[in-house]
């Protein structure tokens, strides 16, 4: 019954060691059930920002936001636990070409039925007085507030410098 036991317990633990980068590899993926967050009528898939190199004061973060509901409702901040402030910003290329980003002081509304998605050279959590920067590969706690649904606890996955979704893997120039 010993033997029986052991290998059990040495079975589980090379099942528990495996599941770890299955796990993150689902996330990297894209399997909504790796990180998926939920307040009421709102869904939150893959939060994501980019490694930032020391001394930057400034990071983003980019996510799915899913409106389940009846009823329309807003993301109207937030926060994130490497930062001084959270804004919900918006970027925008003007008539003359140049690209401008500027913060929603009213949020961004996630219509019934829809989703909103946070994205580099879009709409994006603009995190501000960063106290640290950020590395990749860790999660950060972050919150979002939305009117109505309330305050739903999120952890932003930090991808590589250059990543351009929550699915990329960091690469090397």
């Amino acid at each position: 019954m010993r033997i029986s036991f052991a290998r059990g317990a040495l079975a589980a633990l090379a099942c528990a060691a495996l599941a770890g980068p299955v796990l993150a590899a689902g996330g990297a993926s894209g399997s909504p059930s790796a990180a998926t967050f939920r307040v009421g009528s709102i869904v939150v898939e893959q939060p994501w920002s980019r490694a930032t190199p020391g001394g930057a004061r400034v990071a983003a973060g980019y996510m799915r936001i899913m409106n389940v509901g009846a009823q329309p409702d807003r993301l109207v901040g937030g926060s994130f636990a490497a930062s001084g402030r959270f804004e919900v910003h918006e970027t925008s290329v003007g008539a003359d070409n140049v690209m401008r980003m500027r913060p929603l002081d009213g949020g961004v509304e996630i219509k019934p039925g829809e989703s909103v998605e946070l994205k580099p050279g879009g709409l994006h959590a603009m995190f501000l007085d960063l106290q640290r920067p950020l590395k990749e590969g860790e999660a950060v706690a972050g919150t979002l507030r939305f009117e109505k649904a309330g305050a739903v606890d999120v952890a932003y996955v930090v991808r590589g410098v250059a990543a351009r979704s929550a699915g990329d893997a960091h690469r090397h120039h």
